[in-house]
């Protein structure tokens, strides 16, 4: 009897001990720690010039999809930097159409003129002086915006993002490619074509697959899609020649990196900024 209650007695020890144990190597929370890095899966998708924030979203990648100067679109929705914006915040692209309706105009009184002095209709020297005077002055700011747009391509030291054939090249057609692609094999490494800062790194712009967006100067942007893997977070700074990504087919037919480069929102030839092999 005593030999049946101490073998009780051990079974219920050993219960005990194996509770306690589990209760101590109960599994963690999965707590993700790539902070910045966007893990929404829902596209982004502009109706009628406007676009609510869902969560993930930058201000780049809206402008971004929209073929819109980032600072444009800040201006319109009044954003000011580092252009932060919040889930279910709607975001315009263009300036709202202003209402047809106008004030009515008080009638205005007729100058009355005497028959004894006649009336000269002939523009005075000043009044024809002022439009010499602008188009000097468009024509200064013209050349000044020139010379600022050389200073700034000097600045951003561009290189090769990617070793491998060139596939396809720029079109300006309204349709056509508005990048070039680079093919070689999955895994190549995807490297930052100058210094910048990540602006966006996600898969929620249609036809990109896993994009990285870097921001150079105020003017250019360069992005790079279809990344199998991508290796940075946004707001992480990045040096010319970095490994940023690695080559996949992410949202495409085949395995290549499509390469772009943005001034002011617009998309350029990129060969025009890479050098020459």
């Amino acid at each position: 009897m005593w030999v049946r209650r101490s073998n009780f007695l051990i079974v219920g020890l050993l219960c005990s001990s194996l509770v306690a144990c589990s209760s101590v190597h109960t599994p963690a929370p999965v707590v993700n720690l790539s902070k910045g890095k966007t893990t929404s899966s829902k596209k982004i998708h502009i109706k009628n010039n406007r676009y609510k924030v869902k969560k993930g979203d930058t201000l780049f990648s809206i402008a971004f999809s929209a073929n819109k100067d980032v600072r444009s679109v800040a201006k319109i929705n009044k954003i000011k930097p580092p252009y932060t914006i919040y889930p279910g915040q709607t975001i315009l692209l263009t300036y709202p159409k202003k209402s047809n309706k106008t004030a009515k105009k008080p009638p205005q009184k007729t100058k009355k003129y005497t028959t004894n002095k006649p009336l000269n209709n002939k523009p005075s020297k000043k009044e024809l002086d002022p439009p010499k005077q602008r188009e000097y002055v468009q024509s200064q700011a013209s050349k000044k915006t020139n010379d600022t747009n050389a200073l700034l391509n000097k600045k951003v030291r561009w290189n090769w993002p990617a070793v491998g054939k060139v596939t396809r090249r720029f079109s300006i057609k309204e349709n056509g490619y508005k990048g070039i692609q680079i093919t070689n094999k999955t895994g190549t490494s995807i490297k930052a074509a100058a210094s910048g800062i990540v602006v966006y790194a996600g898969s929620a712009l249609r036809g990109y697959g896993n994009l990285i967006i870097l921001k150079h100067t105020d003017d250019y942007l360069s992005a790079y899609a279809h990344n199998s893997k991508l290796l940075v977070r946004e707001q992480q700074q990045v040096k010319v020649g970095q490994k940023i990504a690695e080559m996949g087919s992410s949202d495409a037919s085949s395995v290549a990196l499509r390469f772009e480069v943005r001034y002011r929102g617009k998309s350029v030839d990129p060969i025009r900024y890479l050098p020459k092999k």
